[in-house]
């Protein structure tokens, strides 16, 4: 195998790695055991809002912390070494969620939010690379084989985990409580193991620099930020499509962390829940690599019109919940635009990104994207919280994707990559 595609598929395979942590800590597994035995003493849906507090909290950190690490990563040009660090973190608050018994809700909280940020503080490192490893040819296939391998890996843990949790003394574990606590240890132990190939081959072009301190990153950071802010601004399509995406992408982002522990709240049993959540793994998988094959057909916008159009759906669809079949259906249609709306977003914003900014924009990407994630979770928690059920929190993620079509449809992607090429 050549460098270029070793290096192509470590990329993808770090995908595949923490994928782990999206499917069992972020989806699935810990939403039920944080409303079943962390939120045990909790009364009504308050383990549910409290979960969507969990998430903002997490959000708020990363995206607080992410411009000033990043500063220091390129200056140091050490993008490979600050992945390494938030993947330790992760794996770190990952484990410790073992500890976490009947009624520690805030532990557990605690707990995911330092997993959480590993997860997230990673990704944007992570996305990062894509431009490294692809040009305007292959950017497409390439960041959709990411999401493709992230399905499977994801998948086929998660898929170990339901027949653990579901059969516990298969595997000599005296209890479901138990087989889930071990679950969490196999989450870090997947996502250490598969980071391997991307800690070796990804591009490290890494130098030694002096030590600055820590007020001078943050000042670097922040007034990077804004700076960037600025000139991200002067490409008008680019930017409109920026505003767009931080909409209906914290509509995608509260649907995969509040989807779980909405389902047992109405009275989904674990079950179909982590079942209905691995069909949508495994049907991701082939649909998004389908996605970027539509792109290819239709274009890329127009694919992502598809998904959010399908995503609107879905939120009134959950509205209406009312049975274990009803959660399969809605898990198998997420899973057939999930990965492609993510997918095409990512490969859309770099067909308009100036070659020369690429990292520069890829970071603020990655950051921004962090600060839009906040509202998505308050607002489903916020409206649970107030009327007393969270099928009016799963409605109001509804404006998310309406909001995005009408944002998105006011870009003009031919333009937008004029721009970036004057």
């Amino acid at each position: 195998m050549d460098k270029k595609k070793k290096t192509v598929y470590a990329w993808a395979m770090y995908d595949w790695a923490n994928s782990a942590f999206a499917t069992v800590i972020l989806a699935t597994v810990l939403p039920i055991f944080y409303k079943d035995v962390a939120g045990i003493n909790l009364p009504g849906n308050l383990a549910t809002s409290y979960w969507g507090y969990t998430q903002t909290i997490a959000m708020i950190i990363i995206a607080i912390i992410s411009p000033i690490l990043g500063a220091a990563a390129d200056y140091s040009d050490s993008k490979k070494t600050f992945l390494k660090f938030f993947v330790f973190l992760g794996i770190t608050g990952t484990s410790l969620l073992f500890f976490v018994n009947e009624g520690n809700y805030l532990l557990a909280s605690f707990f995911f939010i330092i997993a959480n940020i590993g997860f997230s503080g990673g990704n944007v490192f992570y996305d990062g690379f894509l431009t490294d490893i692809s040009d305007a040819d292959s950017i497409d296939y390439i960041s959709s084989l990411g999401y493709a391998a992230g399905y499977l890996g994801g998948g086929l843990l998660l898929a170990l985990n339901l027949l653990m949790i579901s059969k516990p003394a298969l595997f000599g574990i005296s209890t479901v409580t138990l087989a889930t606590q071990i679950s969490f240890i196999t989450v870090a132990v997947w996502w250490f193991i598969f980071s391997l190939p991307a800690f070796k081959y990804l591009p490290a072009p890494e130098k030694r620099v002096e030590k600055i301190p820590l007020a001078k990153y943050t000042k670097m950071a922040f007034g990077r930020l804004k700076s960037t802010f600025v000139h991200i601004r002067k490409y008008r399509e680019l930017w409109k499509f920026l505003l767009a995406f931080w909409i209906y992408n914290d509509g995608i982002g509260t649907i995969i962390r509040m989807a779980t522990i909405y389902g047992r709240e109405v009275g989904i049993g674990q079950t179909d829940l982590i079942g209905a959540l691995l069909l949508t793994q495994f049907i991701g998988i082939p649909f998004a690599l389908i996605f970027a094959k539509i792109a290819g057909k239709i274009t890329a916008k127009k694919g992502i019109y598809l998904a959010l159009t399908i995503y609107t759906a879905i939120t009134f669809y959950g509205y209406f919940l009312d049975s274990a079949l009803d959660f399969w259906i809605l898990a198998g249609i997420v899973g057939m635009v999930q990965g492609g709306a993510q997918a095409l977003s990512r490969s859309l914003y770099g067909a308009m990104v100036p070659e020369s900014k690429s990292a520069e924009f890829f970071g603020f990407y990655g950051v921004s994207s962090k600060f839009a994630a906040i509202i998505g979770p308050t607002v489903f928690a916020y409206a649970g919280q107030l009327t007393g059920s969270s099928r009016y929190g799963i409605i109001a993620v509804a404006s998310f994707f309406v909001l995005g079509i009408i944002f998105l449809s006011r870009v003009d992607v031919e333009k937008g990559k004029l721009e970036a090429k004057s």
